[in-house]
């Protein structure tokens, strides 16, 4: 059971990714029972996915799966797409974002590898 001052984890998650499932593991064997938001059925919103952006610090473009097919298919690659594009393209298209996303205490790192999510615990 959390403490009142225990900080609550979400990860943005796929189980059909090795990734996610081992980053989900690795919290679960620390002990931190986090939710589990799994994004391909309940996908972010455009200012969740804005605030996961500036949480990780990074830019829409650094979030991009770029072996995905709508990734292809979308002239994503292009550098002349705009940060609000490449947004529209993860709204619309949710398996273009990297995985998994562990978000705790106003802050946030990609589980690639999964050790990368403990320094925010």
């Amino acid at each position: 059971m959390r403490g009142i001052m225990e900080a609550s984890v979400d990860i943005y998650h796929n189980p059909r990714c090795s990734k996610s499932r081992a980053t989900l593991e690795l919290l679960e064997q620390r002990g931190v029972e986090p939710s589990v938001i799994e994004y391909l059925k309940e996908p972010p919103d455009e200012i969740e996915l804005r605030q996961l952006l500036d949480l990780l610090g990074i830019s829409a473009r650094e979030l991009l799966r770029t072996g995905e097919t709508p990734y292809k298919q979308l002239g994503l690659n292009d550098p002349e797409k705009t940060e609000d594009e490449i947004i529209g393209a993860i709204l619309k298209f949710p398996i273009l974002m990297e995985r998994p996303i562990v978000v705790t205490n106003g802050k946030a790192r990609i589980g690639r590898p999964p050790e990368a999510v403990l320094e925010i615990l």
